[in-house]
């Protein structure tokens, strides 16, 4: 999908992505990188690392997890700003209900 406000969303995926990433404890940060994105195997992680292929396997659970978590964090802030209703929005919502409740023809 090329158009431009799919493409402009894509990019502020990638960008809170990157910072979630970033975020992560160093440790569970590289092997992510090498599991995740670079795409390796739990053995070459191992090695690279020199970690325990156990280790390689529950960091990257782990950091799959605070990751999970942390965009969960965003998405519900996301949410809770996308549906605010102080200010001059609710106003305009409050006259206008109160407006339709009473009959009388709608001043917007």
């Amino acid at each position: 999908d090329l158009r431009p406000e799919r493409t402009a969303m894509r990019a502020e995926l990638r960008r809170i992505m990157e910072a979630r990433i970033d975020m992560l404890p160093d440790n569970f940060r590289r092997v992510f990188m090498l599991r995740g994105v670079e795409e390796l195997s739990v053995e070459e992680v191992s090695q690279i690392l020199d970690i325990p292929e156990a280790t390689v396997r529950t960091r990257f659970f782990r950091a799959r997890s605070m990751l999970r978590e942390g965009l969960s964090q965003d998405m519900d802030m996301a949410v809770g700003d996308a549906f605010n209703f102080d200010g001059e929005r609710c106003n305009r919502i409050v006259l206008s209900v109160r407006a339709l409740l009473s009959g009388r023809p709608q001043n917007t």
